[in-house]
């Protein structure tokens, strides 16, 4: 439970502390002097929005510090401690700031932690209830997700199955519409990629041919310069075919100059080492003019060899004009788009599965959607009978709370113009009837007040004043209770237009909750306060703030002035003085014979 909240720095509060106790605890003020700035605190405390607007005029920020009681093997202990925090002796002291340009940080444990974990802990830990909840009251959405809550696992376990069948319909659904809707643009695709295929496979491109063709063209069109080169450089190097021509070839001259040195080399080691290099220069003189005859043998002029070379070439290059750079690349297109043909080819067998897989969940989805259904009916009359029974006790004995689960039929046409969920009226086939649904199923979930015998049943946010909406909020939430609720619970003037007997019975149901629950109440009436276990009161300073002195826990006298003031709006009337002692002797008397029973 909440042991301690300390507010700085907030709205009209400088600086206020409360002390909290298991029971009924309440928090009155005149208008203005900031108790709503306690259950600002705490919503902020407990993960709320951080609004800069909220830090007091003048200050730097705002700060909101609990501490919390919770066992360590409880969820709150564990999620808390896998997040960083330390608790010392079962407690966790929490912490939320807000500086005046908006940032806002927040702690747990002594550890520095998103905002988003304060409202996962607050989830096991805290119900805060304002006057914008019951607002939320009033839409469908909040009212099927009472009904899930209070039905428990009976719709959670079907739900949770239903809501991953869903999401895979919707992708399912989705391919599906994009393959069909593309049909034409695949084929067209397929009819290119086929055209290019059968292009490439027709000219049967090599590996590295384009490069052997150039190199070869290159050669077949130069053939006769290349011959006469290699000639002429033979000529020069080994010298020609006339034995009567004097010889001034570069192996001739080279001969010669050996022999000279041979005969001079005997005097001298390093002019024979020189004869012995003119020796191998002669050998490689010789083998090069082999090679060249050679060479100038095997170039021959071939125009039908060069034609078929050039046409080749030709081939190919419209290949890689249209499919890659080089042969190579094309070939690598080609891999590519055989793989991309086999896929479009077989679009239309991936539409059959799909088809088959979609219909199959839709198939899964009505049956999980029935069930759904009927738990929710089951959980409806529950709900419905648990309402009725505390609005009884609440000052309305003639008031009966239906908790309504229908569905919207939809015509057999409409259900199938569409297989995807959310895109027009999609239908599901349930217990031989088309119907609407969604993420949540095929459920719409209403509750409905009579107020009194003969008044037709209306749904709350049409039917139910002011006053009797806040008794149907604070009759669910003591409902949620008695099948395992948080802890705490805090309520911000849920008795808001609600006066007289009705104002007691509030009290008194409040009262009732508190001796299993936790429960903290800002409330503006003395019928409610004359209730409470423990009674604070804030009051403003002089300058207008709320100082921790402001804060004040009452004593059994401060308790019957306060009360006064609540009944009349005057400090000293003896009158209301003495209706203040009856409330709390009324209500004392209420609570011993509630624990004597």
């Amino acid at each position: 439970m909440l042991e301690e909240i300390r507010i700085q720095g907030l709205g009209v509060i400088e600086d206020a502390e409360l002390e909290l106790d298991a029971g009924f605890t309440v928090v009155t003020g005149e208008t203005g002097a900031g108790k709503t700035m306690v259950v600002s605190g705490l919503s902020l405390l407990l993960g709320g929005r951080a609004d800069a607007g909220l830090v007091r005029p003048g200050g730097k920020r705002a700060v909101v510090e609990g501490r919390v009681r919770c066992p360590g093997g409880s969820a709150v202990a564990q999620r808390a401690t896998d997040a960083g925090a330390e608790l010392d002796d079962d407690t966790l002291i929490i912490m939320r700031t807000v500086s005046r340009d908006g940032r806002s940080r927040a702690y747990a444990g002594g550890a520095g932690v998103p905002a988003g974990l304060l409202a996962e802990l607050a989830e096991d830990l805290v119900a805060l209830h304002g006057q914008s909840d019951q607002m939320r009251l009033l839409r469908p959405a909040r009212q099927r997700e009472i009904l899930d809550r209070y039905a428990g696992s009976e719709v959670e376990k079907p739900l949770a199955v239903y809501r991953e069948r869903y999401q895979r319909l919707a992708a399912v659904s989705a391919e599906l519409d994009d393959l069909v809707k593309r049909a034409r643009d695949r084929a067209q695709e397929a009819d290119r990629l086929r055209f290019g295929l059968e292009e490439v496979e027709a000219a049967d491109p090599q590996p590295g041919e384009d490069e052997a063709l150039a190199a070869e063209e290159s050669r077949l069109a130069h053939a006769d310069a290349l011959r006469g080169a290699a000639e002429e450089a033979h000529t020069a190097l080994v010298g020609g075919d006339d034995p009567a021509a004097e010889p001034v070839d570069a192996s001739s001259q080279i001969a010669r100059a050996r022999k000279v040195l041979d005969g001079a080399g005997v005097h001298d080691p390093d002019l024979a080492a020189v004869s012995t290099r003119l020796a191998e220069a002669v050998a490689l003189v010789v083998d090069a003019g082999a090679d060249l005859a050679s060479y100038a043998t095997s170039i021959d002029t071939d125009p039908a060899r060069l034609q078929a070379v050039s046409e080749r070439r030709a081939a190919l290059i419209a290949l890689t004009r249209k499919y890659g750079d080089t042969v190579d690349d094309v070939l690598d297109w080609a891999r590519t788009a055989a793989e991309r043909l086999a896929e479009l080819d077989g679009s239309d067998d991936r539409i059959d599965a799909l088809r088959q897989e979609r219909d199959q969940l839709r198939g899964e989805l009505a049956d999980l959607a029935g069930r759904i259904s009927a738990a929710r009916m089951a959980a409806g009359e529950r709900l419905g009978t648990a309402v009725t029974a505390e609005l009884s006790a609440l000052a309305m004995p003639h008031a009966v709370v239906t908790a309504e689960v229908t569905q919207t039929e939809i015509a057999e046409a409409d259900a199938s113009e569409s297989d995807r969920p959310g895109s027009g009226r999609p239908g599901l086939a349930v217990e031989g009837r088309h119907v609407a649904y969604g993420p949540h199923g095929v459920d719409d979930v209403e509750l409905r007040l009579s107020p009194h015998p003969g008044a037709p049943a209306r749904p709350v946010q049409r039917g139910a004043s002011g006053g009797e909406l806040s008794r149907v909020m604070l009759a669910v939430e003591v409902v949620f209770a008695g099948v395992g609720g948080v802890p705490t619970f805090v309520f911000d003037e849920v008795d808001a237009g609600v006066g007289g007997r009705a104002a007691v019975e509030i009290g008194r149901r409040l009262a009732m909750l508190a001796r299993t629950s936790q429960v903290i109440v800002v409330t503006h009436l003395p019928q409610v306060a004359a209730f409470a276990d423990r009674h604070y009161v804030v009051r403003k300073a002089s300058d207008g703030s709320v100082t921790r002195s402001g804060l004040t826990d009452l004593d059994a006298s401060g308790r019957v002035e306060e009360l006064a003031r609540m009944l009349a709006g005057l400090d000293d009337s003896a009158s209301a003085r003495a209706h203040a002692e009856e409330l709390l002797a009324t209500a004392a008397a209420d609570r011993a014979a509630a624990a004597s029973n």
